[in-house]
């Protein structure tokens, strides 16, 4: 173990360092689903990027599992590798001999072809706190058709994309507000709410 006298997080970093920083989170990513695979666990990312939206929105955390080319179809949300960064986009096809298509739900054109190495994992479900069941956009089906033409207005209408980045984090706001406050109710409000009289 390497003890660590600089704090990564708030030193002033040139281009190449930060890139190098990805390559490096990138490589550690990909060697821990690898693991995860090993012992049948799931791990946790925190999504950033908006190429995703409106089904994953920046500082979701979703859980990614393991898994071969084989085991996935088309419309999952699946994990990639390219160039050392990660891309987590919806599977859009097989193709040609074991390479398959990706693209987010508000982008217009699908990213170049990936090699079948380069798929990490699929997305199992949404971890975020308070967000409910998972939503059916994460799914193949319907809920992922809608998604991507809800992606579409926000990926050519910039409007629409702000106005709705504004609204989510308002509520992201509001509701880690609410909880704080929530947690510290007494015992008593607690069991009137409980027994149906709030």
């Amino acid at each position: 173990m390497w003890p660590l006298n600089k704090n990564f997080l708030t030193e002033e970093t040139t281009r190449g360092q930060h890139i190098n920083s990805i390559r490096a989170r990138s490589a550690l990513v990909a060697e821990a689903l690898t693991l995860s695979a090993r012992f049948g666990r799931t791990m946790r990312l925190r999504v950033f990027g908006e190429s995703m939206l409106p089904t994953l929105w920046p500082g979701d955390v979703v859980e990614i599992e393991s898994c071969s080319l084989e085991n996935v179809q088309a419309g999952e949300i699946v994990l990639a590798q390219r160039d050392d960064r990660l891309v987590m986009h919806r599977l859009l096809a097989h193709c040609g001999q074991n390479n398959f298509l990706l693209r987010g739900d508000s982008v217009a054109c699908p990213d170049p072809p990936f090699p079948s190495k380069a798929l990490l994992g699929r997305l199992v479900r949404r971890a975020d706190e308070g967000r409910g069941p998972t939503p059916s956009g994460l799914r193949p089906g319907f809920g992922a058709k809608w998604s991507r033409a809800v992606g579409m207005v926000l990926c050519h209408w910039g409007l629409a994309r702000r106005v709705a980045l504004r609204v989510h984090s308002r509520r992201k706001a509001s509701a880690r507000g609410f909880s704080a406050a929530e947690s510290t109710t007494t015992p008593v409000s607690a069991g009137i709410a409980e027994r149906g009289v709030a």
